[in-house]
């Protein structure tokens, strides 16, 4: 049985502000390009799949309990949310997409990519500390 997500078992990276942006990014994402899954079937599953992989690589590398691999797996999500904005571009670009919600993306980007960024200089100190450790794992 899967176990339902409440406030006192919400993973801490869910309260980053970075992570919620890489969540609302997801389905913006993926409420835009319903519009043109039909006609653009690879942009459609390329960019979903960025999308997703932001989110679950944040997911995936913090339950593997060390500082490097999390710090990593943020890493690894930049790269998917800057694939994302290419093609988001490459939407605006041909039409796909508005400027509304092309700069509705940017908006989420930036955010995501600043404070994503802040955070790995602040692990990068807890590094030097040595304080760092997965709350749930032994």
């Amino acid at each position: 049985m899967l176990e339902k997500v409440t406030a006192m078992n919400t993973r801490p990276y869910e309260k980053l502000k970075f992570y919620k942006d890489i969540c609302e990014i997801r389905r913006f994402i993926h409420k835009i390009t319903s519009r043109f899954e039909k006609s653009h079937l690879r942009l459609v599953s390329q960019m979903r799949d960025a999308a997703r992989s932001a989110k679950q690589n944040i997911r995936e590398g913090y339950t593997k309990g060390t500082l490097g691999e999390f710090k990593h797996s943020i890493k690894i999500s930049q790269g998917s949310l800057e694939e994302l904005c290419g093609d988001m571009q490459d939407c605006h670009d041909d039409r796909l997409i508005s400027s509304e919600e092309f700069e509705a993306f940017k908006t989420l980007h930036r955010s995501a990519s600043y404070m994503s960024t802040r955070y790995l200089k602040a692990m990068s100190q807890k590094t030097q500390i040595n304080n760092w450790k997965v709350p749930f794992k032994q």
